[in-house]
């Protein structure tokens, strides 16, 4: 658990430099705020970085039509970092 809780810190505080990617990474509270329509949930499938899992679920949720992002889990094994996300436009 607290490994899973590391990963997706990382991913949160990696976001802070974010800004190259159409679909832009969002705090679960801010989704409410926006009225946002969720289309869709996403996973990476093997990324070996938490910086990599980012860049993955950008462009899939790019790919999905989607504008924002977030990360609802996250996990790694001995190679590969693994998250899931929901997207919204």
């Amino acid at each position: 658990m607290k490994l899973a809780t590391g990963i997706v810190a990382s991913l949160v505080i990696g976001s802070l430099s974010f800004g190259v990617f159409a679909a832009k990474e969002l705090e679960k509270d801010k989704v409410g705020e926006m009225n946002l329509t969720k289309v869709g949930e996403i996973t990476t499938s093997d990324t070996t970085a938490p910086m990599d899992a980012r860049k993955e679920l950008s462009k899939k949720a790019d790919e999905l039509g989607g504008t924002y992002y977030v990360i609802t889990s996250g996990s790694k094994n001995e190679k590969n970092v693994h998250a899931t996300a929901d997207v919204y436009k």
